[in-house]
């Protein structure tokens, strides 16, 4: 589904006017790939929360070189394809000179592949599977990888003595990260951290029953049951778990780290461990737009207690492009739409970028290095258990 915001476009017909030329020449065009329904629903459609405020307050400063973003959507409903359709039709048809989102490393595996082609900057909001911007010049990201985060969640465990010398993993196997965090990541790094775990277990998406697998689960009574899903799929193992009495702890990487689970696990779920790559108290601007976000999301019918770090990756992901288009002097003139966005892609080459997520951002390949922040649902509390700097770039 394509669709521009209307408040985005109010804002630049006013500006236009002001300017004295013709609206639909005088705006800054950036596509926006989201996922509102579907399986990623629930953790996609903050982003587009994230998105409206950083593109309203840069409206509501003037725009980019003194143009307002038109924002143009492309709603995937969670299908890959669909963002493949999305990433084709905003370069092609509204010829967008970047492109924000998609959302998934499902989507973005396959959207990647027609921005490279169409040599459109593509910038995912969330999608942290390792390796997908390789190779890529049109491709980037700020976020950071399942694994290097997973291994930062151990080694915190590590170092504050918590037990670990067993495990077990589940994962949802209909879902891209989560499949490959439960069947290679999560393996592959408990086993270098010295833990013992089972075969991975498979879990569908719509299993309502998790009764057996948690039964498996406990045959082996593992220190730590690592997880690989969703919110909501965490959720119904997390309950299971506290059903049949599991004592140990349960971890994850990012996959499920949104500040909603706190209310989502309810009291199963204190001493759940997990990384994220956003602490709303890092800044006095990172805590305001956690306010923000928290108060318009609210206000939209989507609830949430929190920013999870993939609506943070949304925000800042805007205003890198901002910090691009204006170093570029990029002026949204069709005619010069190839120029712009080679300028564009150009410009990502050595930036650094500080915003809500940390300052002074760097990129290793196509990737930014960002800190890691452990988070522990303590007595029904979101806290910070610990956190580990960004690595430095090459």
């Amino acid at each position: 589904m394509r669709k521009r915001t209307a408040g985005i476009l109010a804002a630049a017909a006013a500006i236009a006017l002001c300017a004295g030329a013709s609206w639909a020449q005088e705006t800054i065009k950036i596509g926006n790939i989201v996922a509102t329904a579907g399986v990623l629903k629930s953790a996609a459609e903050p982003t587009v929360v994230a998105v409206d405020i950083a593109v309203d307050e840069i409206n509501a400063a003037g725009g980019i070189n003194g143009k307002p973003i038109e924002l143009i959507r492309y709603d995937t409903g969670s299908d890959p394809k669909q963002a493949a359709v999305a990433a084709r039709t905003l370069a092609q048809d509204d010829k967008v000179l970047a492109i924000v989102g998609p959302f998934s490393s499902g989507e973005a595996s396959v959207a990647l592949n027609d921005a490279e082609r169409l040599k459109v900057l593509m910038m995912p909001t969330s999608s942290s599977a390792p390796g997908l911007t390789d190779g890529k010049r049109y491709g980037w990201r700020l976020s950071e990888d399942e694994f290097k985060q997973f291994g930062r969640l151990l080694a915190a465990m590590k170092k504050a003595g918590i037990k670990m010398d067993t495990a077990e993993i589940v994962y949802i196997s209909e879902e891209v990260v989560s499949n490959a965090a439960g069947t290679k990541l999560y393996p592959a790094l408990l086993e270098q951290a010295g833990i013992k775990h089972g075969d991975p277990i498979p879990v569908q998406y719509k299993s309502f029953d998790l009764s057996a697998q948690v039964a498996k689960i406990l045959q082996s009574n593992p220190d730590i049951v690592a997880v690989a899903a969703l919110p909501g799929s965490a959720s119904k193992l997390i309950a299971e778990l506290d059903r049949q009495d599991y004592q140990g702890r349960v971890i994850g990487s990012q996959i499920f780290s949104d500040p909603n689970v706190v209310e989502l696990f309810g009291p199963a779920g204190d001493g759940t461990l997990m990384m994220a790559g956003f602490w709303k108290g890092r800044t006095p601007e990172s805590q305001a737009f956690n306010e923000k976000f928290v108060e318009l999301a609210n206000e939209r019918g989507i609830p949430k207690a929190g920013a999870h770090h993939s609506d943070a990756q949304a925000y800042d992901t805007v205003y890198l492009i901002k910090q691009l288009m204006e170093a570029a002097g990029t002026t949204g003139d069709p005619d010069k739409l190839q120029e712009e966005r080679e300028a564009l892609a150009d410009g990502m080459k050595g930036i650094r970028f500080s915003g809500i997520l940390a300052d002074d951002i760097c990129f290793d390949g196509n990737d930014a290095e960002l800190a890691g922040y452990v988070i522990e649902i303590k007595d029904g509390e979101w806290t910070k258990f610990d956190e580990a700097p960004a690595d430095k770039c090459d």
